[in-house]
């Protein structure tokens, strides 16, 4: 009896330890999100991961930047979610990275799609701003491809994904300045009802859209020949699309700091600092952020007149999606009156425009608009270059300014001499001319037709002589004919002294 008891003491002694080292072990551990990215290549899936940790090129965070693997197939990376002092690990975030809507990634991602994840799950499609006349159809894809594994899941998931889609709509529709829900005049407890065309078509899981490089927004515009009413075009149908699947919409660029951070954390329901306060934008086209349960009709229509109930229907259209086969669904089946159709006869590939090829020469070389980053670092790359070669030749610029003169060598400045300083600016601004009783005199000319005459006097005074009278030449003759000429040479360089002066900034005959 007394072993019996001693057993069951310390049975009980077991159970308590066990049950307290598991209550510690569960306050200890990080809650878990689960970020699904969706289209993108590789460089812009790592931007994305980037700007979603705040990982800039000379940030601090750069030596805690976790690898990003995503070369193949589903790729996998995770992030910290750090409290206000960045001190703190208050969650975590493990981001699933595919780039392709290929149906033969299916199993890789139902087994993302449990029970247990499905609550802490946000989808987030990537596209981007150098191609947007594809980017209806690649949400179309996308949409098809994540409905196609939604029916292939156990009850218990599907179950899972209705009580999300249930919460989520259980959201207020206003969304406040600050991040949270703020209903003017009403009780905490009232929620407003849904508009039209909102959460018409629930896809399962809260959607984030990510519009990459939105500073390729100029070059459409520069280049291709985009106004104001194809950008607010892109947007108003963009955000009808989004709103029947409950969906947030955002315009990032990478050398632009975004929302982007604060947005996929109140999708998440993580808590989000006061200085990183949401606050919508669909005025700025390069900056334009569509919260989660903001948007509306109405406030599309705000923008610029457009069909909303037209495009909603369309869309339904496009992503009522009843594949022949559940494993190999063909994704780019068309429709006929869908959204995908009207989108896309407005927005066109640019690229191969007729219009715009035929104002080109033919045979005419296109070259691709070169980054503006890229231009600045080649260009900072020369001038450092300079900077060096002219610290390495400064030791033997003394000679060659002792040569400098008028007319002669560089200096060690680098500068030519006055007199082809002046040869330049006569060759640039032309000939100097006067007006003398009534005839237009060209100064350059006639000095150079004395200075001619004299040397053509010097060399044969014989010739000279012969041609000009019937006698030989006296030499008081020839001095008084030397000293005209000098007199006129005098003349003609003193009236462009006068004129020159001020816009040559030398005198010409120096």
């Amino acid at each position: 009896m007394a072993a019996a008891a001693a057993a069951a003491a310390t049975a009980v002694e077991e159970d308590l330890w066990s049950s307290m080292l598991s209550n510690v072990a569960s306050s200890k551990r990080l809650p878990q999100k689960s970020i699904l990215v969706l289209g993108g290549g590789a460089d812009e899936q790592k931007e994305f991961v980037d700007a979603l940790g705040g990982f800039s090129p000379d940030s601090r965070k750069q030596s805690r930047r976790p690898p990003v693997a995503n070369e193949f197939a589903l790729g996998y990376t995770y992030l910290d979610v750090l409290d206000a002092e960045q001190e703190d690990v208050l969650a975590r975030l493990g981001l699933y990275l595919v780039s392709s809507p290929t149906p033969a990634f299916t199993p890789l991602l139902k087994p993302l799609f449990t029970p247990e994840l499905l609550p802490d799950t946000l989808v987030v499609l990537l596209l981007d701003w150098r191609t947007p006349w594809t980017w209806l159809r690649q949400t179309r894809r996308w949409i098809r491809l994540l409905r196609n594994i939604f029916s292939q899941l156990d009850n218990d998931a599907k179950e899972a994904l209705e009580e999300v889609m249930k919460a989520w709509e259980a959201r207020p529709r206003n969304f406040g300045e600050t991040g949270a829900i703020q209903v003017p005049g009403a009780a905490p407890e009232v929620h407003i009802p849904l508009g039209p065309g909102e959460f018409d078509e629930p896809l399962g899981l809260p959607l984030l859209v990510v519009c990459q490089n939105a500073d390729n927004i100029e070059t459409l515009e520069r280049e291709r020949g985009w106004k104001e009413e194809e950008f607010d075009f892109v947007l108003q149908f963009m955000r009808t699309i989004l709103l029947k699947h409950g969906a947030s919409l955002i315009y990032t660029s990478p050398s632009t700091p975004s929302s982007l951070q604060p947005l996929v954390y109140t999708c998440l329901s993580l808590p989000v600092s006061s200085k990183q306060a949401l606050r919508h934008n669909v005025i700025e086209r390069e900056r334009v952020l569509v919260p989660p349960s903001w948007d509306s009709w109405g406030k599309i229509r705000v923008l610029r007149d457009f069909d909303v109930e037209g495009v909603g229907a369309g869309w339904s259209v496009d992503i009522d999606f009843s594949p022949a086969s559940a494993a190999e669904p063909d994704l780019d089946t068309p429709v006929d009156g869908g959204a995908v159709e009207l989108y896309e006869e407005v927005i066109r590939d640019s690229r191969g425009d007729d219009s715009l090829a035929a104002l080109r020469p033919k045979g005419a070389i296109e070259m691709p608009p070169v980054d503006m980053q890229e231009f600045l670092s080649a260009q900072l790359e020369i001038l450092e270059s300079k900077k060096d070669e002219e610290k390495t030749g400064g030791t033997g610029g003394g000679s060659s300014s002792s040569a400098g003169g008028p007319g002669g060598p560089k200096n060690a400045m680098g500068t030519v001499g006055l007199a082809e300083t002046d040869s330049r600016v006569r060759d640039h601004v032309g000939p100097v001319q006067f007006n003398v009783g009534g005839i237009q005199v060209d100064a350059d000319d006639m000095l150079r037709r004395i200075k001619d005459r004299d040397a053509a006097a010097s060399l044969d005074p014989a010739a000279m002589a012969a041609g000009g009278s019937t006698g030989p030449a006296s030499p008081g003759g020839a001095a008084d004919g030397k000293s005209q000429n000098e007199v006129l040479a005098q003349f003609f360089s003193s009236l462009m002294n006068k004129k020159g002066a001020g816009g040559k900034g030398g005198s010409a005959g120096k």
